[in-house]
């Protein structure tokens, strides 16, 4: 056997200590941005039949969740918004007192230095569950605009420290950002949807969010999940329009795509680990098929590895404790 030339390859890999001094992705609690729903109503704690162990909060119950978050040392939360009172232009979305408002206002005011993150769509508060204005069964664009504007400004104004749009209208960051700007807040930044796919892995956020659409599908304003050089093009336009942060979504089926973005950005990229991933790992794990641990922990390392410096996961509870354990 001496020889023979090879290079030994497991030196580095021969004890714990050995594997943490190379190791090259690091995942963080840091990392996590926690996504919330909302519910109105009084005294509600529904858990979401398809996402074991996640709850749709109403305003009552809403400060335990977020004393949680902190403790756990999370440092950011999305709120999604669960209504009952929809129309055909989600006039809930932009309301002052809309459930969105008053959490961020909450959430401010209970601990003012987590990083709150507003969801600005509108499928959560119109009765048809399109993420704009409708004509027959077509999504416009342009008028759209306007009512995601006014979203924007409002949860702005309830003290949201990031808007973060997901509505995939043709426009929206420059839209968004020109209407911040003139409401006085310049400062509050744009955390762009910029890629988001018409995507299978979304079904139980649907759920939870109630927001499934009544007729149609996405498609005509979603992604293609076939294409790639759409990703560029699309992350291309925000970061001309001025986004401060860019969201490839879904994150596990499109971690060449997040490769791809990153390597042609120098934005904060934010991998969203969607509803769908979520239920398969812990559906599986609940079958006892899969370590939940240790095939969660791979997974969102798998979303650093690939490029996020940030990571929207509903795991983000879980991880943290799971991160503290093996310090």
């Amino acid at each position: 056997m001496n020889n023979l030339n090879f290079r030994r390859h497991r030196r580095l890999r021969s004890t714990a200590g050995m594997r943490a001094m190379v190791r090259e992705t690091q995942l963080q609690v840091t990392d996590f941005i926690y996504p919330i729903f909302v519910i109105e109503g009084e005294n509600v704690k529904n858990e979401i039949p398809s996402m074991p162990g996640i709850y749709q909060h109403s305003m009552d119950n809403l400060g335990e969740e977020l004393d949680e978050a902190v403790s756990l040392g999370i440092p950011s939360v999305i709120f999604f918004g669960v209504v009952t009172g929809k129309d055909a232009v989600g006039s809930g979305a932009y309301h002052d007192h809309g459930i969105i408002q008053q959490a961020i206002r909450f959430a401010k005011k209970r601990h003012p230095e987590l990083i709150v993150v507003a969801d600005t769509c509108l499928c959560e508060y119109t009765d048809h569950g399109h993420c704009g204005v409708i004509e027959g069964e077509r999504v416009l664009n342009d008028p759209s605009l306007d009512l995601l504007v006014k979203t924007a400004v409002s949860q702005a104004n309830a003290g949201a420290d990031i808007i973060a749009p997901s509505n995939m209208m043709d426009g929206f960051v420059v839209a968004i950002r020109e209407g911040l700007d003139e409401a006085g807040f310049e400062e509050i930044p744009i955390m762009s949807y910029a890629v988001k796919y018409a995507s299978a892995y979304y079904g139980p956020f649907r759920d939870a969010a109630d927001s499934t659409p009544q007729f149609g599908d996405r498609k005509a304003y979603q992604m293609d999940p076939a294409n790639r050089m759409e990703a560029l093009r699309e992350a291309e336009s925000d970061i001309a329009e001025g986004a401060d942060f860019l969201i490839v979504k879904p994150a596990l089926s499109y971690l060449d795509i997040l490769r791809d973005v990153k390597n042609n950005t120098l934005l904060p990229m934010v991998a969203y680990n969607v509803s769908g991933e979520y239920a398969m790992a812990k559906a599986a794990a609940l079958n006892g098929w899969v370590d939940e641990q240790r095939i969660v922990l791979e997974t969102l390392t798998s979303m650093k590895r690939a490029g996020a410096d940030l990571i929207m996961t509903y795991h983000a509870k879980d991880a943290a404790r799971w991160l503290e354990e093996t310090k």
